[in-house]
């Protein structure tokens, strides 16, 4: 994982800690002093949102936890890793793409960053400029080249 994202999911879970989790327990609070709390719905909903967002504190602290920050001065673009950014090329349509390489807690698509575990970025690790990666996809078999690998 990148320092950068590293500190990103830090500081997620510094917030569901600090504002989320006081949020709901105050919602508990107002919920149970309107009374019965067998027929109250909003009690129910307060303790449903409790249980998600331990939950989701307890993934990220696993995650923070298991955490392995990539010394990025170590990197090279000789052939595709972890932490690369690549310009790809479809070889059947010529659309060309580009994705950063990440861990399954860095990726977003939106931002053009790509899980280390997707069938994609497993095709591409270890190729260098020129070649072409024949992926298996949910759509069938796409062949991407390598037009480019930096940071």
């Amino acid at each position: 994982m990148s320092e950068e994202g590293y500190k990103k999911l830090l500081a997620e879970l510094r917030e569901l800690e600090t504002v989320q989790r006081p949020m709901i327990s105050a919602a508990i609070a107002e919920a149970r002093d309107k009374g019965d709390l067998s027929e109250n719905a909003e009690y129910d909903a307060a303790k449903e949102a409790q249980g998600l967002l331990e939950m989701k504190i307890g993934k990220l602290k696993e995650i923070v936890g298991d955490a392995k920050i990539i010394d990025e001065s170590k990197l090279k673009t000789d052939s595709v890793q972890i932490l690369n950014k690549v310009e790809l090329k479809n070889v059947k349509n010529g659309m060309k793409m580009t994705y950063t390489i990440v861990s399954e807690a860095e990726a977003n698509l939106k931002e053009g960053k790509i899980s280390v575990n997707t069938p994609i970025a497993q095709g591409l690790l270890g190729k260098k400029v020129g070649d072409v990666a024949d992926i298996t996809v949910p759509q069938g078999q796409i062949s991407l080249e390598v037009l480019e690998i930096s940071f």
